[in-house]
């Protein structure tokens, strides 16, 4: 016989709930015109929060074994990571370029030549 573990509907309807104030307090960055980086963090912010909501209880994460989780979860952090380094290096790259291949100023040293 098959053993199913049931959740109350109570849950579901709460964690809705959440998800919905959380995506109100992302509207609401816009709404106010928040800018800059503080803008960026906290978009990303309610968007990491709804993710892991919806993984932990939608997805029943929160009641699997570790072995699982781990299997599902740790290769995207791995992913994550290395994206990050790759942009940092990208970054640097970037400004290592305009550094030492920019084209050279123009020199002034008060010699202007006038072709007749």
């Amino acid at each position: 016989m098959e053993h199913s573990q049931q959740h109350p509907v109570s849950l579901y309807l709460q964690i809705w709930g959440l998800l919905f104030v959380l995506s109100a307090c992302s509207y609401m960055v816009d709404y106010f015109q928040v800018q800059g980086a503080l803008r960026w963090t906290l978009i990303m912010t309610f968007m990491f929060y709804k993710a892991v909501l919806i993984v932990c209880v939608f997805m029943h994460m929160a009641w699997e074994r570790l072995a699982l989780v781990c299997a599902i979860l740790i290769p995207p952090l791995c992913l994550l990571v290395l994206v990050s380094l790759m942009a940092l290096e990208a970054d640097y790259i970037h400004r290592a370029r305009g550094t030492y291949f920019a084209p050279p100023a123009a020199i002034d040293t008060g010699k202007h030549t006038q072709q007749p």
